[in-house]
Formats: C-alpha cells, sequence, structure tokens
C-alpha cells in the first residue's frame, strides 16, 4: 500500500541499512509473502528476498519465520516493523518539508473506502481534492470485512485515512469527522403484509429471514446491536456486500432488509417503512489522532471537515 518502489541494483549483504531496504521489509511484514511484496513493489522477488536479508545481517537478527507454507513475524519483527514505519514516515516528512517550499505539498494519502457511501460524492471530492493539491497521490482501497477490515487496517498503518459506517463507540481515539447520518428503514416485498404500515419495529421483523451485508460491515454492525439489545435473534438468509444490490433481493422474495435509508427511496417493487424507535446509521472519515503530522493527510481531513460543516453535521 505505498508508492511503488522499482529496484534497479541488487542488494547484497554488506550493503548498510537503508530506506529501501525497510520499505522492502515493511512491504513484506504487511503482505506476509515475498511474492506478493515483490509484486506490490514492482520488483524481482530474488531483490526482496536479498534485501530482507541483508537488513537481517545488519540487524544480527531473524525479522521472518520462514517455511514452505507461511511467513510469519518474529518477535524481533514485530517491533523492527515500528521503527521502520517510524523511519518510512520520518522520511517522507522530510520530503514534504523540502517540496513545501517549491510546490506546495507533496505525499501521498492510502484511503480506505467502502462501497456504501449513500449521496457522498467521492469522485467530486477528491476531484477538488487534487486540484487543490496535484502533487499528492491518492490510492483508494477497500476490505473484504467492509468498515471493520478498514478499521483494522488503520491500527496496522496499512492506511493513512478510512471511511467507516461503524458506530461511535467504535471509533474512541481516532479524529473522526462524520459525513452522513441517516436513519435505518425497513425494506419489504410490495405483496409483505406489513408493506402498508408506515412505521414497523425490530420485533415485528425478527421471525422474517433476512436479506443483509457479512459480518463487519458497518451498518450490518449497528443492527446486530440493536437485535441484541432489543433481546431478539434473527436469520440472515443472504449475504450482499453492495448496499444497492439489497432492494433486489428484497423485491426477488429472498427475505426482509432494514438498512440506512439513502439509495433505498422509491426502490422499484419494494415497500419502505421506517423503523420505530428510530435507529440511526453515521458515516465517518477517521484517522489516527497524529495523521496531521502528514500534511498530505491533513490536508484532505481539513477538505473533508469543511464539508461536513457545509452539510450541517459536527465532527467528533
Amino acid at each position: 500500500m505505498h508508492a511503488l518502489i522499482v529496484i534497479l541494483d541488487p542488494l547484497c549483504d554488506d550493503r548498510p541499512m537503508d530506506l529501501r531496504q525497510l520499505e522492502i521489509f515493511e512491504a513484506v511484514a504487511e503482505e506476509l509473502s515475498f511474492t506478493r511484496a515483490a509484486q506490490r513493489l514492482y520488483a524481482a522477488q530474488s531483490t526482496v528476498s536479498a534485501a530482507v536479508q541483508a537488513l537481517e545481517h545488519e540487524l544480527g537478527a531473524t525479522l521472518f519465520d520462514r517455511s514452505t507454507r507461511r511467513v510469519a513475524l518474529t518477535a524481533v519483527g514485530e517491533a523492527a516493523l515500528v521503527e521502520a514505519r517510524a523511519a518510512i514516515a520520518a522520511a517522507d516528512r522530510m520530503r514534504t518539508v523540502a517540496a513545501e517550499s517549491a510546490a506546495g505539498v507533496r505525499g501521498r494519502v492510502r484511503v480506505g473506502v467502502i462501497s456504501n457511501v449513500g449521496d457522498l460524492d467521492l469522485p467530486g471530492l477528491f476531484g477538488e481534492f487534487h486540484r487543490s493539491h496535484p502533487f499528492v497521490g491518492l490510492r483508494l482501497v477497500t476490505s473484504p470485512e467492509g468498515s471493520t477490515g478498514l478499521l483494522e487496517d488503520l491500527a496496522r498503518a496499512r492506511i493513512d485515512v478510512a471511511f467507516v459506517g461503524l458506530p461511535p463507540e467504535d471509533l474512541v481515539g481516532l479524529d473522526v469527522v462524520e459525513l452522513v447520518r441517516t436513519r435505518f428503514v425497513a425494506l419489504l416485498p410490495a405483496d409483505h403484509p406489513l408493506a402498508g404500515r408506515r412505521t414497523v419495529g425490530l420485533a415485528e421483523l425478527a421471525d422474517e429471514p433476512f436479506v443483509d451485508a457479512p459480518e463487519g460491515f458497518g451498518h450490518r454492525v449497528r443492527l446486530d446491536r440493536a437485535f441484541a439489545a432489543a433481546d431478539l435473534v434473527r436469520v440472515i438468509r443472504t449475504e450482499v456486500a453492495d448496499l444497492a444490490t439489497v432492494p433486489a433481493y428484497v423485491r426477488a422474495g429472498l427475505g426482509v432488509a432494514v438498512v440506512p435509508r439513502m439509495g433505498t427511496v422509491d426502490a422499484p417493487g419494494v415497500a419502505v417503512v421506517e423503523v420505530e424507535p428510530r435507529l440511526e446509521w453515521s458515516l465517518s472519515v477517521v484517522a489516527p489522532r497524529d495523521a496531521r503530522e502528514q500534511p498530505a493527510t491533513a490536508r484532505l481531513l481539513d477538505l473533508l471537515r469543511d464539508r461536513a460543516a457545509q452539510a450541517g453535521l459536527t465532527a467528533g
């Protein structure tokens, strides 16, 4: 998840430690695979292996346990990774300080994104950011575990900021900018007995088969907790990663759904009924508290905070 590095000359054991070795070490540690790290860095696998071996030789310690089936960090490797990331971040800051005086902010921001962003125009926001900071690169990544996976990636420094749909209690200790807030609604087949109601309670839906996102997705986490708090148990028959397709599965008779309202209004063949008591979902962008030490990341957070203020939402 770092800038592409092309190694043109092989590294040998008597070469002193350098930043490229640390970046290669970090890539192997994140991928837990020399092959995938080489692909990510656009380098030969032999070069990646040689760089790690040279670093181990320099440190006098083994950084990885290697076998034919797996690659894992040793205890020394775990500790060294923290310092390697600090050194890489320091080098990035040095480049940024030098570049800002000549041509404005430079660098890169790794952004974790989810598909469920409602009416938020991410391409437009990123386009605006690019026009203001043309020398900052953006890398957008997703996680198969949704918001929960992105939060883990953030904790492991694999990304710099993340768009997540998790409840506020899961975001304690982070820099949080709330971007979207909406209520949950029930989606029912048009011929469902409850389809003509103005409101419906979770208890009335608990015995129905459900269409919902996989575990780890933000709105699924919020809804699971709401059912648990009400001492209700539901059965999820169909899991769908893309929220926009949920109405089609409901219309096909695979179950009912309770989802954030955005993107569900006027779904053909599906009744939209408000859930009572009111249950809310929010989309936030989050970053570590020290993220503002990175100028490029700080500028992106500032832009998003301005948009949240314009939308009448408060940052937490």
